[in-house]
């Protein structure tokens, strides 16, 4: 199964700084009223059209329904649905009350199928109520920093206080992708929950098109609704660098993230500076004449460049000699890459394994 470039970086090391370039965008054309062009890793929009302008969001509400159930939930709980859960207008999975499912059970629903029966469920199991949980919604925002977004229920059906912004939205959907339940979730095209408790099953299967549309798409939302139009979050990965995408009020959804993941691939790339083990500096070891004890990076060494940008300047911190024997693996110093005066990347040195 596909997996999102956040957890690839865990075997590299990246850098979330901002980049010394700006967006390329006077080639790009989008249907959307709102839509952004987003590199997590640094931070880049490389395209903003009314990014921070507030809209509804429909359905894109459930990225953060299933953020805050993530972060204080637990995926094998066994909720037993109440009566209030079932029957919410929209897009459903028409639960019935005392049905049984656990939490992952409703993710998948709430993701693939877009259930706000789901949702509705998953609020009252975690948050204790809906109106509880859009208060932690809320909370969840704050921390993020967002300041155009209010949530008041954990489905995007429409309320006037209930808005994102598309770059808001971004930022929602980078921090969700860095959990790998959530990633495996919102790209998988289809998946089997139960249905009703003597059994049965449901088939949920993905209303997020890209999936099947694009090469490397990973998630991760759509939604709808007569006010706020066609909304989309879409995420894409390629060779490590993954770029994240919204629309919001969009007549052509489904082809405006594909020109804004091209526009993106064809501008950046995710740069291998060093291989693991393949940066080698030696250090003389005082009081012991000729002896030099070798230092090198014990990870890869990535950064997300402009495909024409030249290689990164160098810095190094270390030592100019070692005073007694190391073992292999102990950190002696850093090495930063910059980039017209900006560091894009950096790790640690370390003794070199004998």
């Amino acid at each position: 199964m596909r997996k999102i470039a956040v957890a690839l970086l865990s075997a590299v090391l990246l850098t979330a700084l901002a980049l010394p370039f700006t967006a390329l965008t006077a080639d790009l054309t989008v249907s959307a009223r709102h839509a952004v062009l987003y590199e997590p890793t640094t931070g880049v929009y490389l395209y903003d059209r009314n990014g921070d302008a507030r809209a509804p969001m429909a359905s894109t509400t459930k990225i953060m329904t299933a953020l805050v159930a993530l972060r204080h939930g637990n995926l094998k709980e066994k909720i037993t649905i109440p009566p209030e859960a079932c029957g919410i207008e929209g897009s459903s999975i028409y639960m019935q009350p005392g049905e049984v499912l656990t939490l992952q059970d409703l993710l998948y629903a709430l993701m693939l199928q877009s259930a706000n029966d789901a949702a509705a469920a998953i609020a009252i199991a975690v948050g204790g109520s809906v109106s509880d949980f859009a208060d932690m919604m809320n909370a969840e925002a704050a921390a993020l920093g967002l300041s155009n977004t209010h949530f008041m229920n954990p489905h995007g059906l429409d309320d006037p206080q209930h808005y994102t912004s598309a770059r808001d939205l971004a930022q929602i959907a980078a921090a969700a992708m860095e959990i790998p339940e959530f990633c495996e979730i919102v790209c998988s095209v289809k998946h089997t929950i139960p249905h009703g408790n003597e059994g049965d099953v449901r088939v949920l299967v993905n209303h997020n098109k890209l999936l099947r549309l694009y090469d490397g798409a990973i998630g991760v939302k759509t939604g709808f609704t007569k006010k706020s139009g066609r909304c989309l979050v879409g995420a894409a990965e390629r060779d490590g660098l993954t770029f994240i995408t919204v629309t919001l009020d969009a007549p052509n959804d489904w082809n405006d993230h594909i020109r804004m993941f091209e526009h993106g691939f064809e501008q950046l790339e995710n740069r291998l500076l060093y291989d693991t083990g393949s940066f080698s500096y030696e250090l003389p070891l005082l009081g012991e004449d000729g002896k030099r004890i070798r230092c090198t990076n014990p990870e890869p060494i990535c950064a997300v460049l402009p495909k024409s940008a030249p290689a990164p300047d160098v810095t190094l911190d270390l030592p100019h000699y070692l005073t007694s024997p190391a073992k292999g693996g102990k950190v002696i110093g850093s090495v930063r890459f910059s980039y017209n005066g900006k560091t894009v990347a950096d790790g640690t040195l370390v003794i070199a394994e004998k």
